[in-house]
């Protein structure tokens, strides 16, 4: 039996996505609206294909946590995220944390079943335009034209992986407002007017790791 797992907290895209999973030939489409419910299910069912949100319940990005909690356990079954944002930073942190494909909720019905079937046949999956995108990303990811210190370099990758400026503190051992003053800091160089622009970069600085 031909089995699909849908991740997703909003009725109608589930049940959009239920009808265009069936149509496509799976026998069955489970639905969990938390990433702790889709997990389980997918212990309990063992799906063919996962196709997750990554904005559920309104806790930033909840659905990277599942994906690399699933790759943890399980590095084949494919995974689809099907997401609200098309930004290329959030789709390289997809397809880094081990999505196989990413498409936006925005796409008309048929390049959403077209990815479904890329992906059910473990092929990646990613838009044309996002994937020139995703690639511009990678390669100015690459270059470093500001003198960053040790301690900034630090600070920036924990701001990248989305740490709070209190546990930035507690992990490098040095105190809230020594965190600060690197943060403040690190915008001079590298031209970032606020803290939302220096997590972007620290973001886009990753890809390219």
């Amino acid at each position: 039996m031909k089995r699909a797992l849908i991740i997703d907290d909003h009725p109608i895209v589930l049940e959009g996505c239920r009808r265009m999973l069936l149509e496509s030939g799976f026998a069955e489409v489970l639905e969990a609206t938390t990433p702790l419910e889709g997990f389980r299910m997918y212990r309990r069912s063992s799906p063919e294909l996962i196709v997750v949100d990554l904005s559920i319940g309104g806790r930033g990005l909840a659905g990277l946590s599942f994906i690399r909690r699933l790759r943890l356990h399980d590095a084949e079954t494919p995974l689809l995220v099907f997401s609200m944002h098309s930004d290329p930073v959030i789709a390289s942190r997809a397809l880094k944390a081990g999505a196989t494909g990413f498409v936006p909720k925005d796409i008309p019905p048929a390049t959403f079943l077209e990815a479904v079937e890329k992906v059910r046949q473990r092929k990646p999956y990613i838009g044309h335009d996002m994937a020139m995108q995703v690639a511009l990303l990678g390669s100015r990811a690459q270059r470093d034209p500001a003198n960053l210190t040790g301690r900034e370099l630090q600070t920036l990758a924990l701001l990248g992986q989305g740490k709070a400026y209190g546990q930035i503190a507690d992990e490098l051992g040095v105190s809230y407002k020594t965190v600060a003053n690197t943060c403040s800091n690190l915008k001079d160089k590298l031209r970032a007017g606020t803290l939302q622009d220096l997590v972007r970069i620290a973001v886009m600085r990753r890809v390219g790791v």
